[in-house]
């Protein structure tokens, strides 16, 4: 099992999520269950056989975070201005083409949300921005093509 790096914050998202899907959504199914077994035969139950799927779905999602903590790393992000781009911390880019300004967060892989401006270090964009400094351009090959950014700021996540 490879070890992988998380920052703290990250680790205590997934370990909540864990913890509501054992001692709320688990609960929840099991009632679900329950209640449409009550309504008689269950091979023609549609609410029966929903319910069963959706647990099954969550004890898949359980497994996968257990995994996720189990192969993680804690590793504390530095704080305040950084003079180089390194796990845990926060990115102000400019990409070249558009004038658009974007702020990501390195983080690890078992907590990376693109959506949520946090990229894996193991990402294209972040491997190309490892060890860069503000003022440095970067190009990344990304599915759409290249694309060239400016680091206009680098600030650590740690509080």
């Amino acid at each position: 099992m490879s070890r992988m790096p998380i920052t703290r914050q990250g680790y205590s998202r997934l370990r909540e999520e864990l913890e509501r899907l054992k001692k709320v959504d688990r609960v929840e199914i099991v009632k679900e269950i329950q209640a449409a077994r009550a309504h008689g035969d269950i091979s023609e139950n549609a609410e029966y056989h929903a319910a069963r799927e959706k647990q099954g779905w969550i004890e898949a999602k359980i497994r996968d975070l257990e995994t996720k903590l189990a192969e993680s790393d804690i590793v504390d992000p530095p704080r305040g201005p950084q003079e180089r781009v390194r796990f845990g911390v926060r990115v102000r880019l400019e990409d070249l083409d558009t004038g658009e300004e974007k702020v990501y967060e390195i983080v690890g892989p078992h907590e990376s949300d693109v959506n949520e401006g946090r990229i894996s270090i193991t990402s294209p964009l972040a491997r190309a921005l490892l060890n860069k400094e503000v003022g440095d351009d970067v190009e990344v090959d990304a599915p759409r093509g290249v694309k060239e950014y400016e680091i206009l700021e680098i600030e650590g996540l740690g509080s």
